[in-house]
């Protein structure tokens, strides 16, 4: 583009992301762990803790007796959200954290408390 100044980048090793996005599917986990929106907000809110996340606001919501809940908790690192479908036994995890915040332990805290059997992840370098 004519008039514009180069922009310096800064070399291949020294790229650090902006953030890490897990994507968590977590399967064969007891429907009656995934009922309960109060305990799965504080679950989030220990998780977000533990991996050294500041909690700005959460919002959870259950859909009826015996159905699942799906809830966010928005923190200044980004955010963590679920989706629960107890019937299947089946949750959906969605943690973004940039900065020092780490996700994986926040991850970790989410499997031992849901003791799902098993878990698939998928990890995203943003930024």
């Amino acid at each position: 583009m004519a008039g514009s100044a180069a922009v310096a980048l800064p070399p291949a090793s020294a790229y650090r992301p902006a953030g890490t996005h897990l994507l968590a599917d977590l399967h064969e986990v007891a429907p009656a762990l995934l009922r309960d929106a109060g305990a799965i907000d504080a679950l989030l809110r220990r998780a977000a803790l533990a991996a050294g996340a500041r909690i700005l606001h959460g919002h959870f919501h259950t859909f009826g007796a015996g159905g699942g809940v799906t809830g966010v908790l928005l923190l200044a690192e980004s955010h963590i959200s679920i989706h629960t479908w107890p019937e299947n036994g089946f949750a959906a995890l969605d943690i973004f954290m940039c900065g020092a915040a780490r996700p994986r332990l926040a991850l970790a805290a989410i499997e031992a408390a849901l003791q799902a059997g098993r878990v698939t992840l998928r990890s995203v370098a943003r930024g």
